[in-house]
């Protein structure tokens, strides 16, 4: 299965680039699996998100994202050599 990366908006200003899955869940649970997610902040600039934390995949509800959108071909090759190293 490809990987898909996703920028998500979390709140104002809060941009998580992730590979993401929807996955079943009760209503209410989380039901989208974030895998690597990192903060963005430019294109030269993203950290692993959260901070405090070596969990590289975690569950947050749709219901708690703003809006999706694709990334640049630049960011997505930008997120793979911060991922894969």
């Amino acid at each position: 299965m490809d990987k898909v990366v996703k920028c998500l908006l979390i709140d104002v200003d809060n941009v998580i680039i992730s590979e993401i899955e929807e996955v079943d869940a009760a209503i209410g649970d989380p039901n989208c699996k974030l895998t690597k997610p990192y903060r963005f902040y430019s294109e030269d600039n993203m950290e692993p998100w959260p901070k405090g934390t070596n969990q590289t995949e975690l569950m947050i509800r749709a219901e708690n994202i703003l809006t999706i959108a694709d990334p640049s071909p630049d960011i997505i090759a930008q997120y793979l050599k911060l991922t894969t190293e």
